[in-house]
């Protein structure tokens, strides 16, 4: 099969989702797929030979996360800013079979791509643009989670520009479309509520502010119709932050979580009825945090969970006795297969 991986693209987690890309790749090619890795956003040159990569090419496709989020600005300054997909990119995923969706956050999180894909009747792996929107847009997945009955922190919704009351502190204060923990401060108090705001509203124009759960947090995978084991998070110090999502060795993470049976079995529930209020794919993560008492909140879901060397997904899977071969062979073969028109419409012979 011919698989275009797209990576990459125009957003804060764009390194995350280059290493994403390179790993899928791998396996991809291992697995024995022909398989053509794609920045989203810088696409390919005029001209550019497009040549999928087979086993016989060999699988050495590599990306190191940096420890800050990276700068944007630059990036857009040598593509001029046009747009969010780059040159080409909708050719090269058209000669595809499908395409496997490496990316987080963005354009490639918020449905904006998957629309665009099925638009072109081009077949790619994840959920649909419904979905993405509703579980990357943080307010309105609360919202339907909360009318759902799943419990979720309490949360205020600030927009650039108007009246910023502070929230009752302790809080957390994020931008409303942003993953990996990225723009997220958690404020003690009134000294650091302006700088929080700052901070989240550098990356987007609606910033949201929650109760601050105090307990231990995890994550539950979601595979078709079943949940994988639970991961506890553990960060060595601070909180589960960019720095300590992306660099070995500052978090801790245990896969399967120390749950009793009823507690695993109850988190695994949670996350299938958040996944289906949401409308999610074939595959999602769903993170908790759970209080002293044991009461659980439901912070977000994931409709792009990473796939990377320190990422989440793939250890849930491995607990379940799934290799990420195998994790990345199972999601090609549930991939979403639009009726929409040809990419190129065939040529009109004149009379």
């Amino acid at each position: 099969m011919k698989i275009v991986v797209l990576a990459g693209g125009f957003s804060p987690e764009r390194e995350v989702s280059l290493s994403s890309g390179a790993m899928i790749t791998n396996a991809l090619i291992r697995t024995g797929h022909e398989v053509y890795l794609l920045d989203s956003y810088l696409g390919a040159a005029d001209g550019e030979e497009v040549r999928f990569k087979s086993l016989h090419d060999g699988t050495g496709f590599f990306w190191e996360i940096g420890r800050e989020v990276p700068e944007l600005d630059r990036l857009s300054k040598e593509r001029n800013g046009k747009g969010y997909i780059g040159n080409r990119v909708i050719e090269i995923c058209g000669l595809a079979d499908i395409v496997f969706v490496a990316l987080h956050g963005g354009a490639g999180e918020n449905g904006q791509i998957q629309a665009v894909l099925d638009a072109y009747g081009i077949s790619y792996t994840g959920t649909g643009y419904e979905g993405c929107l509703k579980a990357m847009d943080k307010p309105m997945a609360k919202l339907l989670m909360r009318n759902s009955g799943i419990p979720t922190p309490d949360w205020r919704l600030y927009s650039r520009g108007e009246s910023l009351e502070p929230f009752p502190y302790p809080c957390v204060v994020k931008p409303c479309g942003c993953g990996s923990s990225v723009g997220i401060t958690m404020v003690e108090g009134e000294d650091q509520w302006e700088m929080a705001l700052d901070s989240a509203f550098s990356y987007e124009d609606r910033v949201l502010a929650e109760v601050k759960i105090t307990g231990r947090e995890f994550s539950v995978g979601i595979l078709g119709e079943r949940a994988l084991p639970a991961i506890e998070i553990i960060p060595k110090k601070g909180f589960y932050d960019y720095e300590n999502k992306y660099q070995a060795g500052l978090t801790e993470e245990i896969c399967p979580a120390s749950l009793t049976e009823e507690q695993e079995e109850f988190m695994g529930c949670m996350a299938l009825k958040v996944h289906r209020v949401l409308g999610l794919g074939y595959y999602s993560r769903v993170d908790f945090l759970m209080e002293e008492d044991g009461s659980l909140f439901c912070l977000e879901a994931n409709t792009l969970p990473g796939m990377t060397p320190f990422s989440l997904l793939p250890q849930k899977a491995q607990a379940a006795g799934i290799s990420y071969q195998e994790l990345c062979e199972e999601i090609v073969s549930h991939g979403i297969h639009p009726a929409g028109v040809p990419l190129y419409p065939a040529k009109r012979e004149h009379s």
